[in-house]
Parts: C-alpha cells; structure tokens; sequence
C-alpha cells in the first residue's frame, strides 16, 4: 500500500464545495466555549458536506486563529451563521423546515442507531456546552434527541467527536 498525495485525493475547492449539493443538514453549537471544538465542527462539517453551521451564544466564530488551527481551510468553504442565542437559532430552523434534534442524553432519547432520519429530510443537528450539554430550555424545543450509546464510567464524549459521530451515522443514513 501507498499512501496516497493530496494532489490524488481528488478534494473540491472552495468555490467547487460552495456550488456543490449539501447535505440536508444544519450543525447548531449551543454555547460552545472551545475555539478548537468550533474549528473541529468545521472540518468535519467540510467532509460531510453539511449544509450550514449555526455558532450561537459563547461560541467563537471566525476570523480566529484558533478555529482556522483546527478548521484547516474549513471556516473559508462550510456556510455559518452567528445567533446570540440558540432558541433563535432554532426557530429560525423551525420556520425553514428542519426538525430540530438535540444531541443529548435525555428521558425518551432515541439511540443513534435506531434514529432514522426520512430521505429529503432537513435535520438541524443542535450539540451543546462542553460541561452543560446542550441548554433544557432548548431541549425543550426540540422535536427528538439523539443519544450516543456508551459503555464505559464517563457516559459524555468531547463535543467533536460526538459530532464526528453522529454526523458520519446521518450522513450515511440519508446518502
């Protein structure tokens, strides 16, 4: 096996990724307070072809040196938004079209793995505080939360591997 070159990778560019089809997917950060997790969320939200990031609250947005250390690239391609607050942000969402998803172990969560999105569907992905999760007056208005399954002593995972995820399991799901 060989490694293969960037150059082989056959990568869109900015203005490629920019005209390209989404994913019918929205990434809303609830008070995240890491840049290094913002910057995570738009990587990986690049590979994933996610539709939109809403940054709301606390959360860093770009320009910023330590998003763009994380993001590669990625803050410059992914399209995002900024809300003071997340229950905007969802509502805004609401009034789109999306059903509203909250990343978070709740009473009457749905496993990821037994959460299937229907094809066409705009999900708005809501991922919270890196201590808090994601804020209960905005649990409240969500139409169902996913959880992540866990076995070990911790039962929380760092923001962006949850996103990473979740994400690659919908993305999947709905291709």
């Amino acid at each position: 096996m060989r490694k293969l070159k960037n150059s082989e990778l056959g990568r869109l560019s900015v203005e490629e990724f920019k005209n390209n089809d989404k994913s019918p997917i929205v990434v809303v950060m609830d008070n995240i307070r890491s840049s290094n997790n913002v910057g995570s969320l738009f990587r990986t939200s690049d590979a994933l072809l996610v539709n939109a990031l809403y940054l709301c609250g606390i959360t860093n947005c770009p320009p910023s040196d330590d998003i763009r250390k994380t993001a590669l690239g990625a803050e410059e391609s992914v399209d995002w938004k900024y809300f003071d607050n997340t229950l905007q942000a969802v509502q805004e969402l609401r009034e789109q079209g999306y059903k509203i998803c909250a990343i978070e172990q709740v009473e009457h969560s749905v496993m990821l793995p037994e959460f299937k999105p229907n094809k066409g569907e705009k999900l708005a992905l809501v991922f919270g505080n890196e201590v808090k999760g994601v804020a209960q007056d905005v649990v409240d208005q969500c139409d169902v939360c996913i959880e992540i399954p866990q076995f070990g002593t911790k039962h929380s995972l760092n923001i962006s591997v949850s996103a990473g995820i979740v994400l690659w399991d919908i993305f999947n799901k709905i291709s």
